[in-house]
């Protein structure tokens, strides 16, 4: 049974896919438009932050929205989200200097976590356990078309249009995907007196019955705020925007773990924390955090570093390396549709085990691509890859909010994105200082003085050939193509940990916890226990 009836299915998953189209497309529409936004407003010294602005707002955000859903209800969250996201792009489209877009940006982010988390933890209460890859393999093409398709519309209205109009086409797309929200999406009451995992009363839940008024632990959502805003500031703009053992960086790293302490201090003693401790003492949603933030962590090297490749190693042009990257979405939300026929025989830990292994296979042998190669070959490991990660990531999600009751869905789901996006921003920042690192030991043995020294302005440099010699040229190629090999295999090394975790940190078979929804028409009904997961 199911928390909305089969005939108001359809309006529902079309108010997420839409919702969800709105947090996909903002992270690739801007890319291309980044030349006539800077051309407009200036502050190219900072534009980078028009994309870590957005991340880290959402990032920090996710924990928050989490249990703000499973306290007060997903459908207030997600309107909430969604009217803050509207809100920041009207505001986007009319900043007038570069950071004034930036404060717009983060405005739009504090409503894109609460999307992103709310509308993966709907899908879950929309559909048992069996029928959940139905809906993520559709949000899942979301991200694919929106990856494909974000930069080309992107580029195109800031060529042919205005840059602005990127902001402004969201509002037909919000408007929609809230007017749906607003009609269809009704939850039932649900008595929020309940037993947790750990032994612990709580009380959860929308439409509390007993009187009882929910508690947020406000102290404990500054805490999570800030602890994240200064960590993540600090990987995100570490060795970019100054070097890593500068008093910047190492401010903001002390900083963020000092915060850390002060966090688990805080959220140790509140009665309704934003991250409770079960989030990391139940084994099951523990390996999965862990498994999740690896994924984000190899992430980095086909998202960031093969463009880059593409470009400068192949020679190709934006559009045919977007392509070459795009591969990778094409095989994923297929495989992710198709993955609930291999868990059902053979479990969650065993179906990501199997993906992540191919994963790593095809991360291994983009170093053995030879130089300078054919673009169909990376393209074809990517084809490989993302049929790999959608084997690998799904299963883990449904299986998490599978051992969960619906008043504890909405914070575990945020945990496992909170920390997927925190191993994306750990990522780049390690990889990044590896390839630098990598590059500047090739170039020490560069021909002739005057040659850059670093990974972006070494891709610029081959953008225009007629300022170097051919030989240089060729050593600058070879440079880049060892530091982005050199990140594959740090790329493959993360998935041989997430391998070690699923081996010896994830159970064997998942708990899948019985917490039928009523319809909103009957009774609230009580969790029948818990079971495990098919086999």
């Amino acid at each position: 049974m199911t928390a909305v009836p089969e005939h108001r299915r359809g309006p529902v998953v079309a108010a997420l896919m839409l919702g969800m189209a709105l947090a996909a497309l903002d992270g690739t529409i801007l890319s291309t438009a980044v030349p006539q936004i800077v051309g407009d407003l200036g502050g190219f010294s900072v534009f980078s932050w028009l994309f870590s602005g957005y991340l880290l707002a959402a990032t920090v955000t996710l924990p928050l929205y989490g249990k703000l859903s499973d306290t007060f209800g997903r459908k207030p969250v997600l309107i909430a989200g969604i009217i803050l996201f509207l809100i920041g792009s009207v505001l986007c489209a009319t900043a007038w200097n570069m950071g004034s877009l930036i404060a717009y940006r983060v405005v739009q982010g504090l409503g894109g976590g609460a999307i992103q988390g709310t509308v993966q933890t709907i899908a879950a209460d929309l559909y048992p356990l069996k029928e959940r890859p139905k809906i993520q393999a559709k949000l899942s093409t979301v991200w694919a078309t929106s990856s494909v398709a974000g930069p080309a519309v992107g580029g195109l209205l800031a060529g042919y249009a205005d840059w602005r109009w990127i902001f402004l086409i969201n509002l037909p797309v919000g408007a929609l995907a809230l007017y749906l929200t607003v009609r269809h999406l009704h939850e039932p009451g649900r008595t929020r007196a309940r037993e947790s995992g750990d032994g612990a009363r709580t009380k959860r839940g929308p439409h509390t019955p007993t009187g009882t008024r929910p508690r947020v632990d406000w102290a404990g959502a500054l805490a999570v705020f800030a602890t994240g805003t200064l960590l993540v500031t600090a990987l995100v703009q570490g060795g970019v925007a100054w070097p890593w053992l500068s008093a910047p960086s190492v401010a903001l790293l002390a900083g963020s773990a000092l915060l850390a302490v002060v966090t688990f201090l805080v959220e140790r003693r509140a009665a309704e924390p934003i991250i409770p401790g079960w989030v990391w003492r139940r084994r099951p949603i523990a390996a999965v955090n862990l498994a999740l933030g690896a994924l984000g962590l190899l992430m980095i090297a086909p998202t960031v570093f093969l463009p880059t490749y593409a470009q400068s190693v192949l020679g190709l042009g934006p559009i045919a390396a977007g392509f070459v990257l795009s591969a990778m979405t094409l095989t994923w939300p297929i495989s992710a549709a198709l993955s609930d026929r291999v868990y059902n025989r053979v479990g969650f830990r065993r179906t990501a085990i199997t993906g992540m292994s191919f994963a790593l296979l095809a991360l291994l042998a983009f170093p053995l691509l030879p130089f300078p190669g054919q673009a169909w070959q990376p393209a074809l490991l990517m084809l490989l890859l993302g049929a790999a990660l959608g084997l690998f990531q799904l299963p883990l999600i449904i299986a998490v909010q599978g051992t969960v009751g619906w008043s504890e869905r909405g914070t575990a789901t945020a945990s496992i994105l909170f920390c997927r996006q925190l191993g994306q921003s750990v990522g780049a920042a390690l990889f990044g200082a590896l390839a630098n690192g990598v590059l500047t030991n090739r170039l020490t043995d560069a021909p002739g003085d005057g040659l850059p020294r670093d990974l972006d302005s070494v891709a610029h440099a081959l953008d225009d050939p007629a300022a170097l010699t051919a030989r240089a040229a060729d050593f600058l190629r070879r440079a880049v193509d060892s530091a982005v090999d050199a990140v594959f295999l740090g790329a493959a090394g993360a998935a041989a940990l997430c391998l070690l975790v699923l081996l010896f940190v994830a159970p064997r078979r998942f708990p899948v916890h019985q917490d039928p929804a009523p319809d909103p028409d009957t009774r609230p009904s009580k969790a029948t226990g818990a079971a495990t997961e098919p086999s």
